[in-house]
């Protein structure tokens, strides 16, 4: 169904537009689209609930998130809607200055005091009409202030270690990852932060980060029911579903406990490592199949149509693999010819059949002007846990005779980029120094 087919797609489509150009007009479009009409408000009142002035009500952690979401029907953490990714550039001294440490802190206080936290806990909601968001540090910036950081890292590492190119690290000094279910909130949180807006949310906008960090590249992306096939010109995209290949994820059982994701030693225990990767989908090829055939390349060979339903629908909260659908992935890629991209991925599991890495933003990119690609970020306590869990895709880890284009969904995945960074707690999210 085109875009502009109705007033509801329409109004999306625009939302979605704004996002991905950014600036003073897009935010103003969006604003209009997203605001309640004709609410009575002065300009100086909040659209939406405010945060706090007092720091010790929020968690320690920046990636703190999993209680602050908004839970599925299904009872599993959702991520939202909108995500922004900016990669950016640091502007300031080396060693940074404790002027400029203050200006940091004081610029993302100011985001804190404007929105809440999130669903401010109320995850039994069906929106998060708050903000999120963590600033992580790239080795690029770190090795500058001779911070050196167990279990990070750089991103040409992680390439090469993936047979990737090297060339595909992205070069930024620090990412600030934006997340909310109103994109109008994450573009005013953009221009208070490098813009020239005076007010957010109805509170004055008293310091920025411009002059100690430039934005270099920008990211958008979407996520949610419907969304995928209103945004990407596919029109074998399922109506219903949260994802441009068609199926769900972020099931209960593949997503771990924020706590396994948490430094728990070291100077930045309670922080943890962040990977960012852009990463192209070739749907038209993947489509191509049957819907039998894409549901087992998507999960497990094992699973049918009864369990599974049109987008993983009938699946609840549970993505159904089991220890058992990796302890027999000979036999069954032997009786389907098919080896699933869930099965394989759960053989990088822990001992405790626990998934290694926590995913946070997933959203189909819309600032894409050459095709179909998403925004994938992780956080893990060891970046070398997601290199484990992408390797896992990979054809050549495994011994199987099957076709390369009925091996999970790896081939028809291409990576553009990739990055990495250190979030620390909180309390030492402005710029870290040992100098």
């Amino acid at each position: 169904m085109p875009a502009n087919s109705s007033r509801g797609l329409s109004r999306r489509s625009l939302v979605r537009a704004a996002l991905a150009i950014g600036g003073a007009n897009a935010l103003a479009a969006c604003q209009e689209f997203e605001r309640p009409p004709d609410d009575g408000k002065t300009t100086t009142s909040p659209d939406y609930p405010r945060g706090t002035e007092d720091r010790s009500k929020l968690p320690e952690r920046q990636h703190a998130w999993d209680e602050y979401l908004v839970n599925s029907v299904h009872g599993t953490t959702t991520q939202s809607q909108h995500q922004l990714l900016l990669g950016l550039s640091y502007e300031g001294s080396i060693p940074p200055t404790e002027s400029e440490r203050r200006q940091v802190e004081n610029a993302l206080r100011g985001l804190e005091r404007a929105f809440q936290w999130g669903s401010g806990l109320n995850t039994s909601g069906s929106v998060n009409n708050g903000l999120l968001f963590m600033l992580g540090y790239a080795p690029r910036y770190l090795t500058q202030v001779d911070i050196d950081v167990d279990g990070l890292q750089p991103p040409e590492e992680i390439l090469d270690e993936l047979g990737e190119d090297p060339g595909l690290a992205a070069e930024f000094d620090a990412m600030l990852l934006l997340d909310s279910d109103f994109a109008s909130i994450l573009l005013a949180a953009e221009q208070a932060l490098f813009g020239e807006k005076e007010t957010l949310n109805g509170l004055e906008v008293e310091n920025r980060l411009t002059g100690v960090f430039e934005v270099t590249t920008r990211r958008s992306g979407v996520i949610g029911k419907g969304r995928p096939a209103q945004e990407l010109d596919n029109e074998n995209i399922p109506e219903d579903a949260p994802l441009s290949m068609g199926f769900r994820a972020g099931f209960d059982n593949s997503l771990p406990p924020e706590e396994m994701a948490t430094l728990t030693s070291g100077p930045f225990a309670g922080g943890t490592t962040l990977v960012v990767s852009r990463i192209k989908t070739e749907l038209d090829d993947w489509y191509e199949q049957s819907h039998r055939d894409r549901l087992k390349e998507m999960y497990c060979p094992a699973h049918d149509y009864e369990e599974v339903g049109d987008i993983g629908d009938r699946m609840g909260d549970h993505s159904g693999i089991r220890e058992s659908d990796v302890e027999n992935m000979d036999e069954l890629a032997a009786e389907h010819g098919i080896v699933g991209h869930a099965q394989k991925v759960a053989a990088a599991r822990d001992d405790d059949f626990q998934t290694k890495i926590l995913r946070r933003s997933e959203g189909v990119a819309t600032d894409d002007v050459d095709g179909s690609s998403f925004n994938f970020s992780s956080i893990q306590t060891d970046t070398q846990k997601f290199v484990d869990v992408r390797r896992a895709m990979n054809i050549d880890e495994y011994d199987h005779d099957v076709p390369d284009d009925r091996h999970g969904i790896v081939d028809y995945l291409g990576t553009r980029s990739r990055s990495t960074y250190l979030v620390p707690p909180r309390a030492d999210r402005a710029l870290p120094s040992n100098r």
